[in-house]
């Protein structure tokens, strides 16, 4: 029992902060005075129960090896394994296992007992770091007495500007727990260093963002999707665009965890959608060095640079998911990596017929990099409800949409080159002659999220498409 060796007979154990453990006090006295072979641990006192021999095992070795869950627990034990236990005191239950008649005259038939120290919250942690059963590679870092760890993180450059939480051994453990996958694996080579991320680094990161254990699936996905040639994570950083990457979630995951698809979901206060994009800009810029003002050559940038992530609402969508429609099964859970500017809002509140509100979005859309810059550049629609149901009425399907914005957005080449209108910016002469599309059609995409409340969608830009740009990049979310 990797260097544990178990005394052979019967072994209790139990605490002192448990009523149960208390009430069986006598029953443990009668077993010993029976001459039977009893060994005793105790998890908090070693001087409970009192009168009886005790082995101390409040650095709870003994328990965290025997997975004890309840206290009390009794075990037989025969050649050093455990053959047989019960948990809590059942009078039947002790008296099989102990061969003993009789047990406990005068106390209840049953009592449930209490649960193990080694439940407690950071006590499961904390014996594993201890104990080494499951070894971390990354390096320690050592914090001096006086020092405040968080301002330790910030001096040392692991952070984004705001606060993070320190990654102690305990904390990435825990994390840890989020995921079968193993601890070192390599998950992603991540630019501009091209450093390994193994799972543990990527923990590491969103323990800092502030991450719950059940995110780290979802932030995985979203590391390897951002480390692909597709998405181009290395050309994202160093534009002087103000792109970062955007994280829209699909499936059953993001309400298993809790993500916002509704009220303020592009905004401030839940953490799942904070802490993901958080966690997958830090393992940019702490494991693959992707920092600002170094290759991160940002001219503005953008808030969403600290964190852009949403989960789609579905239910109440006219429309298939967007990790559907992209080619993934419908249920799945799955990550959408896009490369986004901030978000600009679309009102229209008047608009109650499908073609007057595509062209308010159509309308908008032109402005995306520039009203005379055409087929370089995608979007991607986040339509809220009240905007959707417009659509759900009149039974336009998102290819419906798309068809429509792109026939409003065709524009003639006249006034689209550079010098039309007065304005210098534009495309080369060659485009001067028919109408081109200002988006390619696969280069719509669009998302269902939002409050039931406000007539407004949102348009979010990107940077350059194609092999020389950023194209988006969807994953299904592996546990």
């Amino acid at each position: 029992m990797n260097g544990v060796r178990l005394p052979e007979g019967l072994v209790a154990i139990v605490k002192q902060d448990c009523p149960t453990c208390h009430l069986i006090v006598p029953v443990l006295t009668e077993l010993a005075a029976a001459g039977l072979p009893l060994t005793i641990y105790s998890q908090d006192d070693p001087a409970f129960p009192p009168g009886l021999p005790v082995v101390d095992d409040t650095g709870l070795e003994v328990s965290l090896r025997l997975d004890i869950e309840t206290v009390p627990t009794l075990l037989r034990v025969t050649g050093g394994e455990v053959v047989e236990r019960t948990e809590g005191w059942r009078r039947n239950k002790w008296e099989d296992l102990t061969a003993v008649a009789g047990l406990g005259r005068g106390l209840p038939d049953y009592r449930p007992g209490c649960g193990s120290r080694t439940l407690e919250p950071g006590i499961a942690e904390t014996l594993a770091a201890r104990s080494g059963v499951t070894r971390l590679r990354s390096r320690n870092v050592a914090v001096g007495a006086l020092e405040d760890p968080v301002e330790a993180c910030f001096e040392r450059g692991w952070s984004d500007g705001l606060p993070v939480v320190p990654p102690t051994p305990e904390r990435v453990l825990r994390m840890l727990e989020g995921t079968r996958r193993a601890p070192g694996e390599v998950v992603a080579v991540v630019p501009p260093d091209y450093a390994e991320c193994t799972v543990e680094k990527a923990a590491i990161n969103a323990v800092m963002a502030g991450c719950r254990p059940e995110y780290l699936p979802v932030v995985l996905t979203a590391v390897e999707a951002a480390c692909t040639d597709e998405f181009n994570i290395h050309g994202i950083l160093a534009t002087t665009y103000f792109v970062g990457p955007v994280v829209i979630v699909n499936g059953p995951i993001a309400g298993a965890i809790g993500m916002n698809s509704g009220v303020n979901a592009l905004g401030q206060g839940n953490r799942a959608n904070a802490t993901i994009g958080r966690a997958l800009q830090l393992v940019i810029r702490n494991v693959g060095g992707g920092r600002p003002g170094g290759v991160d050559r940002a001219t503005l940038g953008n808030p969403g640079k600290y964190t852009f992530c949403f989960a789609e609402d579905e239910e109440r969508s006219p429309w298939e998911p967007l990790a559907v429609e992209r080619g993934l099964r419908s249920g799945t859970s799955a990550v959408t990596l896009f490369a986004g500017e901030g978000s600009r809002g679309v009102f229209d509140q008047q608009s109650r017929s499908p073609e007057s509100l595509a062209r308010s979005l159509a309308g908008c859309l032109r402005t995306v990099a520039h009203p005379k810059l055409v087929r370089d550049y995608d979007a991607l629609i986040v339509v809220s409800p009240e905007h959707a149901r417009v659509f759900r009425e009149a039974g336009w399907s998102k290819a419906r949409l798309r068809e429509e914005i792109v026939r409003l957005l065709t524009l003639p080449g006249a006034e689209i080159v550079r010098g039309a209108g007065g304005c210098a910016e534009g495309m080369p002469e060659e485009f001067a002659r028919g109408s081109w599309p200002k988006f390619l059609p696969e280069g719509l995409l669009f998302v269902h999220a939002g409050g039931s409340a406000g007539l407004f969608s949102a348009i979010i830009g990107s940077w350059k498409n194609g092999a020389a740009g950023s194209r988006p990049v969807t994953r299904e979310v592996s546990v």
